[in-house]
């Protein structure tokens, strides 16, 4: 039998079943046929986070911003490159505090940018302020060994 792992769609928030040995094939969703491991970050309400949290088998890291804040504008290309990086080991996700503020209480939040890791639902890590693609990439594989 295959080791199948489960992930949410970004696009549709369908659930999919993908051997773990195609992850980096670049897999489809079965339902809208988009990508499922992006290189890039996938933006997420909240109720798309809770769908991802319960559902996905893949660490996720989410970067929670807001578009007035200059630092978390100047470290969304960092991010974006770090995506390119570790992809498709992890999923990068960003989730806007000012739209969905209830995020924010939820996981007690005080600063942005911060980004949070998540490994099968639960809070693995938290790293506050504004770090370099490179300073990600490190700081994910570290809290990441398994």
């Amino acid at each position: 039998m295959t080791d199948l792992t489960h992930l949410t769609c970004p696009s549709c928030q369908a659930k999919n079943r993908i051997p773990a040995a195609k992850l980096g094939a670049r897999p489809s969703c079965g339902v809208c046929k988009a990508q499922l491991m992006p290189d890039t970050p996938f933006e997420l309400d909240e109720a798309q986070l809770n769908k991802h949290l319960k559902n996905d088998e893949l660490p996720l890291l989410v970067d929670f911003w807001a578009p007035w804040c200059g630092p978390c504008r100047m470290m969304a290309p960092q991010f974006a490159d770090a995506a390119k990086q570790m992809s498709p080991k992890v999923r990068f996700a960003k989730l806007d505090t000012e739209q969905h503020q209830a995020v924010g209480s939820r996981f007690q939040i005080r600063g942005i940018p911060l980004i949070i890791l998540f490994d099968k639902g639960r809070e693995t890590a938290r790293q506050p302020g504004a770090v370099d693609a490179r300073s990600i990439v490190s700081w994910v594989s570290q809290h990441l060994k398994r």
